[in-house]
């Protein structure tokens, strides 16, 4: 399989997030009626390794049996679409799903994204899912 750049761009998210903590900011100040929260993205590829798509039945099986279970409460899915240079330096497009859970901190959502990534990587021959942690103020009106 080919080198896909999105390994990198974990690489790099994860070394941000490292500096980041270990340089002394802050938490996020949230304005009155929010709360802090942390916002979970999981980027996760529809392209296999001939070229075909994870398809709507399929995506929807893999969201109903390794997602909804570990985030009832809720969770959004966005359509998308990506691109990347491969290491032939072509630049490869595929539609993509972006997953967006927000969770109390301190909690075990992050453990949980983790798995959900591992078996879509698994499930689908992915090399990577992308994920990004990031604080968020939050109120549910």
């Amino acid at each position: 399989m080919a080198f896909r750049p999105i390994a990198v761009a974990c690489g790099l998210c994860l070394a941000a997030a490292v500096v980041s903590a270990c340089s002394g900011t802050r938490p996020l100040s949230c304005p009155t009626g929010t709360e802090r929260w942390v916002e979970y993205q999981l980027f996760m590829g529809r392209g296999g390794p001939d070229g075909e798509v994870v398809d709507d039945a399929a995506w929807d099986a893999f969201l109903d049996a390794a997602v909804t279970p570990r985030f009832p409460d809720g969770l959004t899915v966005i359509d998308g679409r990506g691109q990347y240079r491969g290491a032939d330096g072509v630049v490869e497009k595929e539609r993509s799903k972006l997953l967006v859970i927000l969770a109390p901190p301190g909690g075990d959502a992050k453990p949980r994204l983790d798995q959900i990534a591992r078996e879509y990587k698994l499930e689908f021959d992915e090399e990577a899912v992308l994920q990004t942690v990031a604080e968020a103020c939050v109120a549910f009106l």
